[in-house]
Order: C-alpha cells, then structure tokens, then sequence
C-alpha cells in the first residue's frame, strides 16, 4: 500500500520532494508535504508565500552548515573561528526560539483542550434540563398542529375557488386575447393586401418602362437606320449628280428593311482569325445582298431582267427530268423514314386544356364540368403528388399490367437524352436507384479502404436494386426522378412533366374525354406535349419545309408538293382571360374566408399545427402570386401564338365573373367544341369512305378481263392514304403512288417489267424525237429487225411532261452515294461562282463612281487653280495711277494708254490661251488613263466568269446524267479523260506568261492609240453629238471589246452544241455495237476482220462534220443488217422487246433531259452576253459623259475668263476717257471680275475734326473746371477736407481779388467783398468755427439731382455688393459699375455741322468730379469711401431731416423718424424754403418744395404706415460717431483746440447715454431706444452739418449792390481787405 502510495505521489502528482517507503515518515514529518498536496488540490491558498519562506530558512541553514564545514576543513585562522563561533551562537539561538515557539505552542493547545472540555460539560447541564420542558412543548405544538390543519384545510377551500376564479378570467382574457389577434391579423391582413398591389403595381410599372425602352431602343435604331440611309443617299447623289443608279438604292433597301447598318462596319478584304461582332454584320450583309442577286440571276429580274427580243424564246424555267433523277439519287441515298403512328379511326373523345391566371376559377370551372360530362380533369399537381407517392408505395408491375405498360414507355418523348440542360432529369432507372442507395449507405469518411468484398456485395446489391426499380411503374419511376430533383432543391424539368402528364393520358380510355388543368405553362411544355402526343415535331416539319424551298437548280415537281403541317393535340384551348388586380382580390377574399371560418381545435396542439400550416400556405401563397402572374405575362403571347398560328383553337372567356356564370360559360362553350369535334369526324369518316369506293372502282377498270395476279397498286394507295396503320413501315416523304419504297428493293426489281410493260401498252412506244427537235433520231437496224409491228396509238408523251411516266429502274446502292455529293458539289461550285461574281460587280460599280467623281471633282480643283494675273492687274492699276496729274487730258497720253491696255489685254489672254492647252491636257491625260480599260476588262472577265459557271454547270450536269442512265441500263461509267471547256480570260496586264503555266487561257487585249482611231472607219458611234476625236479611242476599244465579248459568247454556244452533238454521236455509236447479233463472233475470219475495222473507227471528227458521219453510218447500217436472222424463243422475244423498249425510253429521257440543259445554258449564255454588252455600253457613256462634261467646262471657264478680260478692259478704257484715277482695287478672280470697294488703293481726304465741347457760364453755377481747381488747391492746403473759418474766408478773397485771368471762379463771383465772402464762410461753419470744404465744393456745384433717402438706400447697396472684401472702399471701375442715383445719358442733339462742337454734359462730368472730390488720391489706385461720401449727400434744407437721412445711410436701412417730430421741421423747412430765391434758382426750390410736401405727407401719415417694427436695428457707438463726426476724423494743422474738447465732449456724451441706456460695454443698442434719449433728440434738432446753406442770396444781393452803385472805387475793395 506504501507503494502504491508513493508511486501516486512521485508520478502522478510529482510532488516537489522524492518519497520512498523507507521515508515517508519523515518526509511528512515536517507537513510541507501535506501543505503541498492540498495546495494540488487546491485547498490550500497560502501554500506559496509558505513555501518561499520555508525554501530562504532551508537554504540559509544548508548554507550556514555548509560554511562551517568548509570552514572546519579549510582554515584554522582567526578569523575563520570568530565566524564560526559567531555560526554557532546563532544556531544555538535559533535552537532557543524553536524551544520558546514549541512552548508557546503547547501552552495554547492545553489551554483549548480545557476550554473544549469546559463547552462540553456545559452543553450536557443544558441537555439534561432541557428534556422535561420538551416534554411541555410537544403537547402544546401538537395543539398548534391541530388548529393549523383546520385553518389549511380552510385556505385550500379558499385557495380552490381563487383559482377557478383565475381560470375564467385567465380563459376569458385569452378569448379577448384571440380576438385582438385576429383583429390585428385582419388588420395586417389588409395591410399586406395593400402591400401586393402596391408590389403588383411596381411590377407593372417596371414591364411597362421595359417595353418602353424597348420600343424606345427600336425606334431609337430604325431613326439612325433612316438617318444612315438618307446620308447615304445624299452622298450618293453628290457622287452621281442626283443619278443614283437603281441597284445601289434596291441594295439600300434590302438593308435598311433586314435591319442590318447602310455604312460599312469593318473592312472583309483581310479577315482577322477571331471575326468580331462588327465582321459578323459585314458578313451577314454581305450573304443578304449575295443571295438577293443570285434570286434576281436565276430568276431573271431585276438587273437581270430579259429584254424584249428575249421575252418570246424564253425557256421552261425547270428541268423535271433532271429534278426526278436529282430526287430519285437524294430519296435512295436516305434512310428509311419511321412515320408516327395515329389511329385509323379518328375519335370521338375531346381533348382540350383550360388556361388562365393563378385564382381564374379554373379548377372550379372544371369540377363543374367533370361533374356534367363523362371527362377526365388532369392536374399536373395532383398527377405529381401522385407519382411520387407511387413510388412510395413501390407501385410495381404485374404480368400483363407489365406488358400493357411496354409500349407506353416507348411512347414517352426521346428527346430526353439529347436533352443537355435536363439530364439529371433524364437519368435512367439505374441511375435514379444509384443516387436512392447512395443516400441510403451511411457515409464514411475513408471511401477508399474498402475491400474487395464489400464492393462485390455492394455492386450485387445494386444489381437487385435496379431489378427492383424496372418493376416499377412507369408512374412511380418518374415519381422517384421527381422526387430526386425535389430533394435537391431543383424544380421539375418540362420534359418529365410531358412524361407525367402523358402516362396519366395514356391510362385514359380511348372513348373518354380529357382536359387539362393549367397545363401547358410554357411553350416548351407546349411542343413537348404535342410531339409526345402527335409524334410530329412542328419546328423540323417547317425546316424541312423551308429546306424545301431554298433555291435548287433543278426541282421534281411531283414531289415537290408542300405537306401540310399536322393537326394539333388539342382540340381547344379555353383561357380565362382575368386581371392583374381580380386575381389579387380573389386571393385577398379567400384568405378572408380563411380567417373568418377558422374552426376552434380542442387540442392546442393540433390548433397550433394547423394555424402554423395554414400561415405557412398563406405566404407562400403570397410570396408566389406575383411570380405566377409575371410568368403567365411573359409565357402567355408566345403560347397565344402556338395555339393560333396553324389553326385557331384557342378560346378566350372573360373570367371576372361570379362562379355560376363562369361554370355556365365553360359548360356552352365545351357543348360548342364538343358538337364541332363530331361533325369533324364524320366528315372525315364520310371522305375515307368516298376514298375507298374510288379505289375500288377504278382497280375494276383497270384491270384485264383474265384476272391477273393482284396488282400492288391498291395497296400502295392504301399505304399513302393510311400510312399509320404499321408504325415502322419505311416510306418516303413527297413520292408517287407509283413510286416504291427504298427499302424492299428485291420485290421491286421484280415487279418493274411488269410496269414498264403495262404502261407501254396502255401508252404505247415512243418515236425517236427529241425535245427539242434538232437532231432526229433514227431507228436503229436492231430495232427494225427485231420488234414486230406495233398498232396505231394516240401522239406519245414528250419526256419530262405530266404524262410522261419516267423509267425508275433499279441502279447499283454506290451510284446514288457517288452521284448525290457530286450534285452538291455541282450546286455550291455553281451558287457560290455566280455570287462571287455578282458581287465583284456590285463593288465595282461602287468604285466605278468614285472614280468618276474623283476625276470630276479634281478637274474642277484643275481648273480653280491660281494664276498670276491678279499680279498683273495691280501692277497696271499702280503703273496707271502713278501717271502725272498734268497729263491726265493729253491726247497722244490716252492714246498710249489705250495701246498699253491693249497690250495687258493680249497679254491676259495669252495666260488664258496658256491654261487652256493646260487644262485640254489634263483631259486628255484623263481620257488616256488606262482606267476606262482595266475597268472593261475587269467587268467583261465577270461575265466571262459567268459564262464559265454556265459551262461548268452545263458538263458537270452531263456528265451526272450520263453516270446515272448508263447505271440504269447496268453499264460501267465512262471515264472521260477530256478537259473541261475553258472560257478564256481578258489579259489586263503585259506580262508573257506561258501557257503550260496557266490553269485559265488568256487573250491578250490591244488598246487602239488615237492615231490609229483617226485613220480607221467608223463603224458605228455610240458618242453622240459634235465629233470629239479625243474619244475616237474609247469608241474603238468599246466596238473591240464588243467583239470579244460576241466571239466569246459565240465559243461557249458553240462548244455546248458540239458536247450534246457527241454525246447524240456516242449513243448511237453504242447502239450500233449493241444492235450487232451475238452470233457474228461465229463468222468467217473475213467477218470478224470487218467486225474488228467497225469496232475501231477513226477518231471522231470534230462536231461540224456530224451530219457526214450520220451519213457514213447510214451507209454503214445494211451491211451489219445483212447477217443471217436468229430464229428465237417467243418468251425470249418478248423480252428483248421489252429489253428494247426500256433501252429507247431511257434514250429518249436522257437525250431529252440533256438537250433541254442545252437550251436553258444556251438562253442564260445569250442573257450574259447582252447584259455585258449593255454594261459596258453603259460603263463607257458614263465615262464619256464625264469626259464631255469636263470638255464643257473648260470652255465655259475660258469664255467666262476672256469675258472678264474685256470687263477689266472696259473699266480701264472709261477711266482713260474720263481722265480719273482707279480708287479702288480692280480684282480679277480667275473668271470673275470686279471692283474691290472695300480696298482702295490711295487713301481719301481727311475729313474735319469736330471741336471738342466747351462748358460756358450760366448763372454764376462754377464750371467742373473751376471745381477742379479748387479741388486742387483745398487739397493741398486741407487735404483731410477741414480748414478754419478765416482762413477759408481769406482763400475765398485772394481767388477773387487775385484772379488775374486764372478763371478760378465765375463772373458773378468776382464782385463779392470781404464781409460778403465772410457770410459765406459761416453758413458754412460747424460748431468747431471751421469749414468743411469738400461740402462747400459740393454746395457750389449745384445744380444736381438732389436724391431721396431711398436713392441713397439703393445706391449704398450696389456699392457694398461691388466690395466683396467689405472694405468699406471701392475703386473708380467699381464706382462707375454701380452708378449714382442719376446718369449722364442725356437727350445731346448732335449737330450736323461738323465744325460745330459737341454740347457740354454737365451731368456725366458731375459724377466723374464726385469720385475725384470724396476719392483718397494718395491710394494706388485711388480708393473711394462711399459711405462718407452718401453722408454728404444725405444734406437736406432741413438740418433735422439731414441727420435722419444721415443715419438712414449709416446704418444702411431706414431710420423712421418718431411722431412728435414732423411739426418743427415742417416749420424750419418752410421758414427756409421762404427765405430761398425763387426765381432765381426754380430747379432747386422746385426740389426742396417738392421734398417739403414730401415731409409733410409723411408726416401727415406717420402715424398709420410706421410699422411695429421699425427703427429696430443696432446702432454701435462706431457708427454713431461717424454721423456726428466725432470719432474717426483727424484735425488738420489750424484747427482749433475748441473742436478738440468739443469732441470729447461728443464722445463723453455718448458714452453716458450708451450706458444710460442699459449698454455697459457699450454694446450696439435699437435705434428706437437710442432715439428716445433726451440727448439724442435734442442733438438732433441743433446739429447743422446736414443741412444744406443757401449761398445764392449772397451773390445776388453782391449783384444788386454792384447794380445801385456801379461808381464804387477801388480803395473801398482794399480796406474791406484789411
């Protein structure tokens, strides 16, 4: 156990010190030991402040004893025993305080011990009393327990009623409760109702906005399309002069009407690798315009159309025989066609759908008609549900359910595999049953350590399980890939809907009747169902109809009949057309219903489930209703169009109904549908029958009286007429009822004799003639020898007409895969030869007109180039004008300037002659170009080309026909080792090249020289008009290159001639050797060596030689004749005959076909040939009519230039005789000639300099002169505006008495005396005794515009919004852009005498003299105040009113001012205006007397229109102060000292009145307030600086004293003076 235990210790808790079993006593002695497992444990806090104590005393005592050993060891000096004595007495103390603490110890342990006894001898007294109380108390409490279980038993019977008290009211609150909700729900209720409209509403609003802008962007491009084709067109008809040919403008057209870009998007000369979406339009552009000119080519029309003279030979546009051979190679070379299987008897059950809105009343609609009629209502839903809990249920297949279900699967759509986007929904059986056990096996984490057993077992378990899953259901295995797809969030593919919902039809009787319920949603659904339903896919039956259509050079016509597109698999469509909002409203109302018939569970439980299903349902009802209503909109038009294009079922209803009007509605229409589904089919009934009565009829007329074995006709009318009956019967698409089908080929070739024959005999044999009648064919000596006599028949059938029956025999399986990729390869080499050429012909009839325009527009820039005579002219005119003045009137001078115009006038000439032959030059550099050549050798190669094409097409299609009768009649194909007939090229360039290097010959081309031209006859003249033998080249070459084109024209016909020639050649050569009886191989020698010489004629001489050889060959025929007739068989017999008859119709077909391809070539050889001639008749005239036109030009510009040469003579001349001088510039312009008035050549006289204005004197008013001289001299003695009372009064009298002409002052100014000037100077005078000068200035230039307070407003105005820094200055532009209350713009009558001056204007010079008087002139630039400056014209007659007018100004609004204070200044005012002189000065009493009347009737209604808030601006003791003057000024140098303490005074003043008023820190105070201090008011009565003195009475009663005593002697001046 001690082990144990010291193990625990050391391992597990490794305490700090080893434990052993020997000493684990002491080792737990000390209890550090126990401390420290308990601190392990963590029961013990303090055991780390104990440790670190314990660890310092245990290594201070190891130390202390270590030491002393050392010591004892070591050393024996004195020193070391003093530290070991001094060792030991500290162990020994150390011992003693151990001693006294075990001591102290124990005494405290023994003394517990007595205090632990004590407690306990004390709690045993107490326990012994205690027992007989106890006794006492429990009889008591068992009395107490007593009384307490009655009173419980009370309170539980009082507590019972408390709680069914509380149950009711807790029941009642939650009714209340409930129906608070319910309120509340219904409230949110119609607030979400409000919420999906408004949803609805945005939803429609942005459909609506996107239809907007997708018209928008359509008509936004069919304008720029407009836009492109109207400048294109306008370039067009610059290049053309307003000729634009009819093919550009019908391309143009054809563009703008496919919506593809008028101007070129990129350039197709050097194709990139990555074609980007600019080329792809290119390309796309380019292929329309191609095939618009192939169409016009083939069909001849258009550019192509044929003229007059051709009109009457015009070809059959088809060949037939060609096209059934075509089609017979394309039929045989295809695999069988499976046709769908339908039903021989149409039936009578209806099938329809019922489409609509989500809450249309469909599902309602159709119960009620389930309920009247014997139908079947499919839901796709349901079907669904149903099919997945089939697979639930693990629906299987029993024996013969399993073989019904077979071809059910089969019927299922298989474009399920080629399906890429649906094939997890395409998935076999085997895979669905791997993704079911794959989710079944738990999953592990390490896949890959599976054994090989495991995976044996597993792929046998999936073995099992897919047995397992194809015993299914077709249902439940759609079931379990609908479930899959479900599980993983996905949503059902439409093609495993289709499956669904056609399983579920399938199970349907035949005789009942199907609807369908909201299905199909989309039209994907919709093609899905109907090719699952009706085996035929509308999409591929309209591409094959389109590929029937497309454009083929030869075509069946009895196959190429359309086939119309197959009915539909409904036989109505029923819509319940219903709107946005009533669908909304009726999903609103049936979730109200929902709410209002809520049924009261009595399982909480079960009532909670419910209500949360039902809130669950609800908004996913809600959140889904704006999805299915926008998928409808957007699937519903191309489903309308699906249902409506073929053949019209659809029916539409108005669903806003009630329900009983909608059922009734459905129930007559589906009575309608049912009533037209039984007339249809017993009408169709009524045709079969009809059908099969003919059939039977005619089988009777044709038949022989033997009967002979069944013929095979019947049954193929049957099978064309009932092709459904057997579901993989091949049979081709389009053939006869002759025809038989490719796929049993063994019973055909048998039963084909038997047709030939019967159709020889009922239509009896053939001759031998052609088609078109050229080349008779004789009978061969064959024939003539062995077929007996046939009777007299009508006229044969021609080959290739509708009665002709063509020979359909068997050919070898390769020749169709040989002979059908080389008809291909025919076509396209074809198609794609006559686009390209068409379209270099298109592009260069492009380049052709820019060439044109470009030669035109660069002669014309030819003939505006500049010459020299301008040069000329002027050096004339100055030679001309430079002549003397003295010998302008001499005869023998006009006589030589006469003979000098003459001579300038010849020279001119000789410069227009000299640009003339220039100008004749150039044209006939232009003419000789090699451009009009290169160009008509260029177009004539096109149509070489064509003609090439034609060729080409013409041998290749020989060469087919020949392979395929020569197959036909078992021969081996001929190898035709000829070359193909080459068109030969136009050579453009000079260059020898050899001919073992050129794959196309060339002819070289001779351009004839105009030297040439002149010597040659005139055959015939396409110039018409005056003979310009600079053209008489381009007409040569034109008639030579007419003949290449005819020569051209007339090889390619004839070598055509000479291929049909040989090949007639060929057949009869063939038919000569195969005529030969067999038995002449058995001959004599002699025979078989003539046989040998006739097997190996001579080679075949060239085709115009034809008619000797059929001669040689007629006179060949009877020696072959002469042998010995074979007597044969009858059966033989016949057959050789029918062998014969067989080998002539194919003769005949084939020559037929081949000589009606010579025609049509023929024809198109003969339209190529007259197009070319007439486009390049058409090429040349354009180039000669440029030509000429440029000829005309010429010499309209030369007449045009000699015309101007006599004009600038005629002028010269006149000016000779007139003896003037040519002024003005003479210009002569290239052909233009005038008289340049706006540059003369010597300038004019001068005219006279108007006198500038001159201010003069008028009623002693100083003049702006004088006010600048005064300006002037106040400001250098005063500049700050302030001088004293004497010494302004003592200036006043030096400027007067010393005038001395200065004109300082006016007349009337000059008799004032000393006491005079004295008066002046006091009306002036402030209270300081001095003047303000700049006041007086202003004072003498009345007369102004005295302004209103309100001018004064608006003037300080402008000026603050011109100081943008609010500086409180502005500068003289400033001060002229704001302007003063008046302007200098005065009605100035101008003079008409020019030496007259102009009158003065006082006013504009006014304003000018005002900014220079109140400017700071010392500023750079010169810096105005205007505040200070309106405070002087705020002056008024009336002092008080100045002062209001002043503070108005400073504090920039208007200052109102109080009641009581109109009457005084009424009073002043007239008192001065009395005092005025009237008559003197009437504009200025005219103002004051007008500004009186003014004061007055304010006065008068102050008391109505001052309002409540008036004068309740701030006013600051700065502005104060700069009213009344008592702040900002600075005294000038003879200022008195009494103004100084004046001042002072002002500002104590205000001060105490600042503060009176309630501003302690002089804080800006109302107006209002200010104005009520009695200091103010009477400051503003006595202030005089405002007011505006009278000067005048002082000059005119100077005036009238001078008038009473003119004698007055100067002394008296003088001593006024002193």
């Amino acid at each position: 156990m001690s082990e144990i235990l010291c193990q625990w210790l050391n391992q597990e808790l490794k305490v700090s010190q080893t434990v052993s079993p020997k000493s684990f006593a002491k080792a737990f002695s000390s209890g550090y030991l126990i401390g420290e497992v308990l601190h392990k444990f963590a029961l013990q806090d303090d055991f780390a402040d104990f440790s670190e104590s314990s660890a310092s005393k245990t290594s201070l005592d190891t130390a202390g004893q270590t030491t002393t050993d050392l010591l004892n060891t070591y050393s024996d000096d004195d020193y070391i025993k003093k530290i070991q004595k001094r060792l030991e007495e500290d162990a020994f103390a150390r011992e003693q305080r151990e001693k006294r603490r075990r001591r102290l110890l124990m005494d405290q342990l023994i003394a517990h011990e007595a205090q632990e006894e004590a407690y306990r001898e004390e709690q045993l007294i107490n326990r012994l009393m205690r027992q007989s109380q106890q006794e006492r108390r429990i009889a008591v409490q068992l009395m107490h327990v007593r009384h307490e279980k009655e009173v419980l038993w009370q309170n539980r019977i009082f507590r019972e009623k408390q709680y069914e008290e509380r149950r009711l009211k807790d029941f009642q609150d939650a009714l209340d409760r409930e129906a608070a909700l319910a309120r509340q729900a219904k409230i949110d209720f119609e607030e979400q109702a409000l919420r999906d409209k408004e949803i609805h509403e945005q939803i429609a609003i942005e459909r609506a906005q996107a239809r907007y802008e997708k018209h928008y962007s359509i008509c936004a491009e069919i304008l720029d399309q407009i836009l492109d084709l109207s400048t294109k067109v306008a370039d067009y008809r610059l290049l053309t002069n307003n000729l634009i040919p009819y093919k550009l403008m019908h391309d143009w057209k054809e563009l703008f009407f496919h919506g593809k870009p008028i101007y070129e998007q990129a350039s197709l000369r050097h194709l990139p690798t990555k074609l980007s979406a600019e080329h792809l339009i290119e390309l796309e552009k380019r292929n329309l315009l191609d095939n618009n000119d192939y169409e016009e080519y083939k069909n001849m029309v258009g550019e192509w159309a044929l003229p007059e003279e051709m009109v009457e030979n015009l070809p059959p546009s088809n060949n037939c025989i060609l096209g059934h051979v075509i089609h017979r190679l394309i039929e045989s070379s295809l695999p069988p066609q499976v046709e769908s299987t339908v039903p021989e008897l149409p039936s009578f059950a209806i099938k329809g759908c019922l489409l609509g809105k989500t809450f249309s009343g469909k599902t309602t609609a159709l119960k009620a008609l389930e309920k009247s009629f014997p139908i079947q209502v499919l839901s796709i839903d349901t079907l669904v549900q149903e099919a997945i809990q089939a697979f639930h249920d693990k629906e299987s297949v029993s024996g013969a359910h399993g073989l019904q279900k077979a071809p059910e699967e089969k019927a299922l759509p298989v474009r399920q595999e080629s399906d890429e986007d649906n094939q997890a929904c395409t998935s076999s059986p085997k895979d669905v049953q791997d993704g079911s056990l794959a989710e079944a096996l738990p999953k592990k984490e390490d896949k890959t350590r599976l054994d090989t057993d495991a995976r044996k077992a597993a792929k046998a378990e999936e073995v099992v399980a897919s047995d397992s899953f194809s015993e299914l259901t077709v249902r439940a295995q759609l079931g379990a890939k609908s479930e899959r797809l479900l599980k993983k969030g996905k949503s059902i593919s439409d093609i495993l809907l289709v499956s669904i919902m056609v399983n579920a039809i399938n199970q349907i009787p035949m005789y009942k009747g199907w609807i369908l319920d909201g299905f199909p949603m989309t039209l994907n659904q919709a093609k899905l169902l109907e090719e699952a339903l009706t085996g035929y896919n509308r999409n591929l039956i309209e591409l094959e109809g389109k590929k029937s259509h497309t454009s083929t050079l030869a075509v069946d016509p009895t196959a190429s009949k359309e086939v119309p597109l197959p009915p539909s698999a409904f036989d109505f469509v029923m819509l319940l057309d219903i709107s946005d909002n009533s669908s909304l409203n009726r999903m609103n109302d049936i979730m109200a219903e929902a709410f209002s018939s809520e049924t009261p569970l009595e399982d909480i439980n079960q009532r909670v489930a419910a209500k949360n299903k039902d809130t669950d349902e609800d908004q996913n009802l809600r959140d889904q209703i704006q999805h299915r209503i926008v998928g409808f909109l957007d699937n519903w038009p191309s489903l309308e169009q699906w249902f409506t294009e073929p053949e019209n079922i659809l029916i539409k209803i108005n669903a806003e109904v009630d329900k009983q009007s909608l059922c009734q509605k459905v129930k007559e229409m589906f009575m309608t549908e049912i009533m037209k589904k039984e007339n249809k089919v017993k009408k169709k009934l009524e045709e079969k029958e009809a059908e099969r009565k003919e059939e039977v009829s005619l089988t009777e007329k044709t038949s022989p009286p033997p009967p002979p074995p069944p013929p095979p006709e019947p049954e193929k009318e049957k099978e064309v007429h009932l092709p459904q009956e057997r579901s993989k019967t091949p049979a081709a698409k389009g053939k006869q009822a002759s025809e038989p089908p490719h796929g049993n080929r063994e019973p055909l070739q048998e039963g084909k004799g038997k047709k030939s024959e019967t159709s020889l005999k009922r239509k009896g044999s053939p001759r031998g003639k052609s088609l078109g009648g050229k080349i008779p064919l004789k009978k061969s000596p064959a024939e003539s020898t062995d077929v007996s006599p046939v009777p007299v028949v009508p006229a044969p059938s021609k080959p290739g007409s509708e009665e002709w029956v063509y020979v359909n025999e068997p050919i070898p399986e390769e020749i169709p895969s040989f002979l059908v990729p080389y008809w291909k390869l025919i076509e396209n080499s074809y198609i794609n030869s006559i686009k390209t050429v068409l379209r270099q012909l298109r592009e260069d009839q492009h380049a052709v007109l820019a060439y044109l325009y470009d030669i035109r527009t660069g002669f014309q820039q030819f003939l505006r180039r500049p010459d020299h005579k301008q040069d000329f002219v002027s050096q004339w005119q100055a030679d001309f004008n430079s002549l003397p003045d003295d010998l302008w009137d001499d005869e023998e001078t006009k006589a030589e300037l006469h003979q000098r115009v003459n001579d300038f006038r010849d020279r001119l000439w000789d410069i227009c002659d000299a640009r003339k032959e220039e100008a004749e030059q150039e044209r006939l550099d232009i003419i000789n170009e090699s451009w009009l050549q290169d160009s008509t050798g260029i177009a004539m190669n096109h149509f070489f080309s064509l003609m090439q094409a034609e060729l080409n097409r013409f041998q290749d299609t020989k060469r087919l026909l020949q392979d395929y009768y020569r197959a036909m009649e078992c021969k081996i194909p001929m190898d035709d080792t000829k070359r193909f007939t080459r068109v030969p090229l136009v050579q453009l360039d000079s260059k020898d090249i050899l001919e073992s290097q050129l794959r196309i010959p060339l002819v070289p081309r001779r351009s004839i020289s105009p030297e040439s031209a002149l010597s040659k006859p005139k055959t015939k003249s396409i110039l018409k008009g005056k003979i310009d033998y600079m053209l008489e080249s381009v007409e040569l070459n034109f008639e030579a290159d007419e003949k290449m084109v005819m020569d051209t024209w007339q090889q390619s016909s004839l070598a055509i001639s000479h291929m049909v020639a040989a090949e007639i050649h060929q057949r009869l050569m063939e038919e000569e050797k195969e005529n030969q009886p067999a038995e002449t191989k058995e001959k004599l020698p002699q025979a078989a060596a003539n046989k040998k010489v006739k097997k190996e004629p001579p080679p075949p001489p060239p085709p115009p030689k034809k008619k000797k050889e059929d001669k040689k060959g007629k006179g060949k025929s009877p020696p072959m004749t002469e042998a010995a007739p074979v007597v044969l068989p009858a059966e033989e017999t016949e057959e050789v005959e029918v062998k014969n008859e067989l080998k002539l119709r194919i003769k005949e077909e084939h020559l037929a076909a081949l000589q009606f391809e010579e025609i049509a070539t023929q024809f198109r050889l003969e339209l190529i040939k007259v197009k070319a001639l007439a486009f390049l008749e058409e090429l040349v005239i354009k180039a000669v009519d440029v030509y000429r036109l440029m000829e005309k030009w010429l010499g309209e510009r030369y007449l045009n230039e000699m015309a101007s040469v006599e004009k600038l003579t005629g002028v010269a001349r006149y000016h000779i005789e007139t003896s003037t001088k040519i002024q003005n510039e003479l210009y002569l312009d290239q052909e233009d000639f005038f008289i340049n008035g706006d540059i003369k050549v010597f300038p004019d006289p001068p005219p006279p300099v108007r006198p500038p204005p001159v201010e003069k004197e008028e009623n002693g008013t100083l003049t702006i002169e004088q006010l600048d001289n005064l300006r002037d001299q106040f400001l250098d003695i005063a500049p700050k505006g302030i001088i004293g009372n004497k010494a302004f009064a003592d200036l006043l009298l030096d400027l007067v008495t010393l005038n001395l002409g200065t004109n300082n002052f006016p007349s009337s100014w000059m008799n004032l005396t000393q006491p005079e000037l004295q008066e002046l100077a006091s009306l002036l005078v402030t209270n300081s005794e001095s003047v303000d000068w700049r006041k007086f200035l202003l004072v003498v230039a009345l007369p102004w515009p005295i302004p209103l307070e309100e001018e004064l407003l608006e003037t300080l105005q402008r000026f603050k919004a011109l100081d943008a820094e609010q500086l409180g200055t502005i500068t003289y532009e400033q001060y002229k852009q704001a302007g003063l209350w008046f302007t200098g713009d005065e009605d100035i009558k101008i003079p008409e005498n020019p030496l007259e001056p102009l009158p003065f204007n006082r006013q504009e010079h006014l304003i000018e003299f005002f900014f220079r008087l109140f400017a700071d002139c010392e500023k750079d630039p010169p810096q105005l105040d205007y505040t200070q400056m309106l405070l002087y014209f705020a002056c008024h007659p009336d002092s008080t009113e100045g002062v209001y007018r002043a503070l108005s100004v400073a504090i920039g609004t208007h200052v109102f001012q109080p009641i009581e204070m109109p009457h005084p200044v009424a009073e002043k005012t007239s008192s001065f205006t009395d005092m005025s002189p009237i008559e003197e000065y009437p504009e200025l009493e005219d103002n004051f007397m007008s500004e009186e009347r003014e004061l007055q009737e304010d006065g008068e209604e102050k008391e109505e229109e001052i309002p409540e808030n008036a004068n309740t601006e701030m006013i600051s003791m700065q502005t104060l102060l700069q009213v009344f003057r008592g702040g900002n000024e600075v005294l000038d140098a003879n200022r008195f000292a009494s103004h100084q303490k004046l001042e002072n005074t002002y500002l104590e003043n205000f001060i105490k009145v600042f503060q009176d008023l309630g501003s302690k820190n002089l804080e800006p105070i109302e107006v209002a307030v200010l104005l009520k201090h009695p200091f103010i008011q009477d400051l503003i009565s006595s202030y005089p600086d405002y007011k505006i003195p009278d000067v005048k009475i002082i000059l005119q009663r100077s005036e009238h004293v001078q008038g009473s005593d003119e004698e007055r002697s100067p002394s008296r001046l003088t001593e006024e003076k002193k």
